[in-house]
C-alpha cells in the first residue's frame, strides 16, 4: 500500500486530491495537512512514501517544507503543486529535494502519473512532461532575488511570517524563540536583501513566491507589518 501524506491549505483542494489518489488501487492518503509545519511533522511521525505539497503555504511554503520533510524523512518523495508555472519556483523545488514538480490545473492522468513516478523512485517536472506533449509551460519573470542563495532556512521563514503580517512577539511564540533572537533575525535578513521596509519586504515575498499575493498581505502592508 503507498502511503501519501498531501498539504494544501484549501480544504476543496485537499479533499478533491484524496479522492483523486485513493481511486488509485493500491493507494492511501494517510494523512492531511493545512501549512507547512503541519506537513513537515506529519512527516516526521508518519513517514510516507510520497507527499504531495502545496508551493504557496501559510507559515511555511513549499519550498522550505520540502527541505525540511527531506531532513526529518529521507524516504519521503515530495511532489510539489502549483497554481502557476515559473522556471525559478521549479528549479527552487528541485534544489529543495522535491522529485516532482506539475500544475495544479494538470490533467487527472498527468497527476496521477507524476505519484506513479515517485512511487518508482523516479522524477516528474513540468518541463520534462512538456516534452512529451502535453503540458503548456510559460516561462515566468526572473525573481527580484535569489534569495534560497542569500537567506538561511530561517530567515526564509522569518520573512514568511513577517509578510504574512505576524509581529515580533507572535513570530517568537511560533518559533520557539526570543524576541530579540527575532529582530536580529529580521535585520539581518533586510540588511542582505538590501531592502529598507517591512512594505519592501512584502513586495519581495510576493514576487519571490515565498507568500501568496492575498488580500491579506495588502492588508497586513497597511497596517506597517512585524512591529511588536
Amino acid at each position: 500500500m503507498l502511503q501519501i501524506l498531501i498539504a494544501d491549505d484549501h480544504a476543496l483542494l485537499r479533499k478533491g486530491l484524496q479522492y483523486l489518489l485513493e481511486a488509485h488501487s493500491g493507494w492511501r492518503v494517510c494523512g492531511e495537512a493545512i501549512d507547512g509545519r503541519e506537513v513537515v511533522d506529519l512527516a516526521e511521525r508518519l513517514k510516507p512514501d510520497v507527499a504531495v505539497v502545496d508551493l504557496l503555504m501559510p507559515g511555511l511554503n513549499g519550498i522550505e517544507a520540502t527541505r525540511r520533510i527531506r531532513e526529518v524523512s529521507p524516504g519521503t518523495a515530495v511532489l510539489v503543486l502549483a497554481g502557476a508555472y515559473s522556471e525559478q519556483a521549479e528549479e527552487d523545488a528541485i534544489s529543495a529535494g522535491a522529485r516532482g514538480f506539475v500544475l495544479k490545473s494538470s490533467a487527472v492522468d498527468r497527476v496521477i502519473g507524476a505519484v506513479e513516478s515517485l512511487a518508482r523512485g523516479e522524477t516528474f517536472f513540468v518541463r520534462q512532461g512538456s516534452r512529451r506533449g502535453g503540458e503548456r509551460v510559460a516561462k515566468a519573470g526572473a525573481p527580484l532575488h535569489a534569495h534560497a542563495a542569500v537567506l538561511t532556512s530561517r530567515e526564509i521563514e522569518i520573512t514568511q511570517l513577517l509578510a504574512e503580517g505576524k509581529s515580533n512577539w507572535c513570530i517568537a511564540t511560533i518559533l520557539g524563540i526570543s524576541v530579540r533572537t527575532v529582530e536580529t533575525h529580521r535585520a539581518n535578513l533586510m540588511g542582505k536583501l538590501g531592502l529598507q521596509s517591512l512594505v519592501e519586504l512584502v513586495h519581495y515575498a510576493v514576487r519571490n513566491r515565498i507568500v501568496e499575493p492575498l488580500p491579506a498581505v495588502t492588508a497586513a502592508e497597511s497596517r506597517g507589518v512585524g512591529g511588536r
